[in-house]
């Protein structure tokens, strides 16, 4: 398995990084793509990535990009910062970047204006984009329906049958988290995941949230993990996503497992 999606500079994936990453290898995990929401985080995570691959089996990759959450950092100077940060080899894609409309931590204006430089810096140095949208309302869609877009996955899918049917139809790859297995919110995409191609689904944590509810609920005291992060999510709980998926489609969780791995490869460069 490869998880798409972890936020590993996290302080809660920091209490006991080395054994996070252990259990992530133990799990059948071969791959992860750290996630940046800021452009600092990014130089973090390449260092990581050349510290980590040098020490651990795994396979690492990171984004570079501007969470809609940090939209406002977003200045003159950030399209040539991006620039240069994406041409690192071991960046994968340009994100985590979008809007988000449910929170507006960065006014709608600035998480536009950061979406749009961000999609053209991924168009400038040919690498896909890591897509968030929540409550868009179809504009990050809008957004990007232009000529000459790389590869783009939706990051953590939450939205309509609607939202699922216009990025299918754009050709986007689809992540799909813990969320599917939330007894409550999870219910729309428990029926919609049989939908996604399987050419096009992908897998992940976003660790240390969205835990899977299906996970053992001694997972953290069986592994030594401190009480107060016993509720949080890790790569080596990805196999529970995956599990889910496999239900709902009526496909083989090996079946799911290689698909999501082959697509994550073709994507990212593993």
């Amino acid at each position: 398995m490869i998880d798409i999606c972890v936020n590993f500079l996290n302080r809660q994936l920091q209490a006991d990084p080395e054994m996070v990453l252990s259990r992530a290898e133990e799990s059948g995990v071969e791959g992860l793509v750290l996630c940046s929401t800021d452009l600092a985080m990014v130089a973090a995570n390449i260092a990581l990535c050349e510290l980590l691959g040098a020490a651990k089996n795994l396979q690492y990759r990171t984004t570079a990009g501007v969470h809609p959450h940090d939209a406002s950092t977003w200045d003159q100077h950030s399209h040539a910062q991006l620039i240069k940060l994406a041409n690192n080899p071991l960046v994968c894609a340009i994100g985590e970047c979008g809007l988000d409309f449910n929170r507006n931590y960065s006014t709608q204006e600035e998480q536009i204006r950061a979406f749009q430089g961000q999609i053209e810096v991924a168009i400038e140095v040919n690498k896909p984009l890591f897509v968030h949208d929540r409550e868009s309302q179809g504009q990050v869609l809008s957004m990007l329906t232009r000529p000459n877009l790389p590869p783009a996955v939706i990051h953590c899918f939450t939205g309509s049958e609607d939202d699922l049917r216009g990025y299918l139809e754009a050709g986007f790859y689809i992540g799909i988290t813990g969320w599917i297995c939330d007894k409550k919110r999870g219910e729309d995409l428990r029926t919609m995941v049989k939908q996604i191609p399987l050419d096009k689904l992908l897998v992940e944590t976003d660790a240390p949230f969205l835990r899977p509810q299906n996970a053992p609920s001694d997972f953290a005291s069986k592994h030594g993990i401190a009480a107060k992060w016993k509720k949080r999510n890790e790569p080596a709980l990805l196999a529970w996503v995956v599990e889910e998926v496999a239900q709902h489609r009526q496909e083989s969780v090996a079946q799911i497992a290689q698909a999501t791995s082959n697509n994550a490869k073709q994507l990212f460069g593993f």
